[in-house]
């Protein structure tokens, strides 16, 4: 099992964090340079359409799932 890394990205003009396993970041990774965009502006993405009473890591992940639920390669 992989151990969960905190890190830290800027959207929207201010800092914000999310803690995700690696195999999760990994292929966020992967899908922000399938559709050719920075990490940030993926993140920014997801966090723009979350539900409001979904964090920003589950949303993260929920992203990826869905993505590969989709059999989208990355």
């Amino acid at each position: 099992m992989s151990p969960v890394e905190k890190r830290s990205v800027t959207i929207r003009g201010h800092r914000t964090s999310y803690s995700l396993e690696k195999p999760f970041y990994d292929d966020l990774v992967a899908i922000a340079a399938t559709r050719k965009l920075t990490l940030a502006a993926l993140v920014a993405e997801v966090d723009e359409t979350r539900p409001r009473d979904t964090n920003l890591s589950s949303a993260l992940r929920l992203h990826v799932l869905e993505w590969a639920k989709r059999g989208t390669d990355f």
